[in-house]
């Protein structure tokens, strides 16, 4: 598994990564998983080579971070990059985000919320320092918090130990701009997949400027890009309000797939593997995030890392993909 440089922090993190937010279960993915599944999921990615677990306690109410900490006691401490996040909460009040079940989840990025957030994540997970801490989705009215406020209490939690490194999440390039004037943000998480490309017109220009790992979060469109999913499929949880799992839509990124079988061919791999190759191809300062829910899973997923995608193959992928939208 090639390893790329975290920003400035002189650590390095795997250019595939394990997303839990399936793995967190609830309402989001029709109900919780099997908890010795998912902790033998996270171990098995380890063993292939990830080093980079993401979280965060808007995944079903803590309950990621819960499986995450039962999962880091069979590993060693220090060979995980673990990354969870702040800003989003049900316990205190802030902006509304959305309701998951019959709970409400709300944004709330002021300095004594992270401050609560933190302790009560390091809880959760069994463990004494974050790897890694992002700012979940920024701050908007009528809780709206200044990032320099925001990046004020990080900075103190770097200073105190309790986190080694900064990254945001669901940002825009102003937001990058204001995070840099207050310190060192070394890690940016947004959406991107081949059939969702917005990040490439400021995001990536603006990380590949200021050497910050971009991660590509959903670069699977929540499992419509694994080729298992059929026309007659019905959209569950999470998917259910996503475009290309509207009926107008979904058949045709089905038909899209099955045009890549002859590609799957040539590089001897899934579905899924080459929509991931396809991201890491776009530049070697990108991380993804594969939400995979069991061992099998992440063994294909990983494959994705050692495919050496031709020029003329990436573009015939982008060119699919952008016919869609015509």
């Amino acid at each position: 598994m090639k390893n790329i440089d975290l920003g400035k922090t002189g650590m390095k993190v795997s250019v595939i990564g394990l997303g839990t937010w399936a793995i967190g279960g609830g309402p989001a993915w029709g109900g919780d998983m099997d908890t010795q599944v998912c902790i033998d999921t996270i171990c098995e990615a380890q063993k292939a080579g990830i080093n980079l677990i993401d979280t965060a306690p808007g995944y079903n109410f803590g309950n990621s971070e819960i499986v995450v900490g039962k999962a880091l006691k069979h590993l060693k401490r220090e060979d995980i990059i673990l990354e969870t996040k702040c800003g989003i909460v049900w316990e205190r009040k802030g902006s509304l985000f959305n309701k998951v079940g019959d709970r409400q989840l709300y944004k709330n990025l002021s300095p004594e919320s992270i401050k609560e957030e933190i302790n009560k994540s390091l809880e959760r997970l069994e463990i004494d320092y974050i790897d890694i801490y992002m700012t979940h989705w920024q701050a908007v009215e009528p809780c709206f918090t200044p990032i320099s406020e925001t990046m004020e209490v990080l900075n103190e939690l770097k200073a105190q130990g309790k986190i080694k490194a900064i990254g945001a999440a669901n940002v825009n390039i102003d937001h990058i701009k204001e995070y840099l004037k207050y310190g060192q943000l070394d890690i940016v998480q947004g959406k991107y997949s081949i059939l969702d490309r917005e990040v490439e017109k400021e995001l990536i220009p603006i990380c590949k400027e200021h050497n910050i790992v971009l991660q590509a979060y959903s670069p699977l469109e929540q499992g419509l890009l694994t080729g298992a999913i059929t026309k007659n499929y019905i959209p569950q949880g999470a998917q259910a309000n996503k475009k290309w799992f509207q009926k107008e839509n979904m058949p045709k990124v089905i038909d899209m797939l099955e045009k890549w079988k002859p590609l799957c061919e040539k590089y001897n791999c899934t579905i899924p593997a080459l929509a991931l190759s396809w991201i890491l191809a776009q530049g070697d300062y990108i991380t993804i995030l594969s939400g995979a829910t069991t061992p099998e899973q992440v063994r294909e997923n990983v494959k994705a890392a050692d495919i050496r995608l031709e020029e003329k193959d990436i573009q015939l992928l982008r060119s699919m993909a952008e016919e869609l939208e015509n």
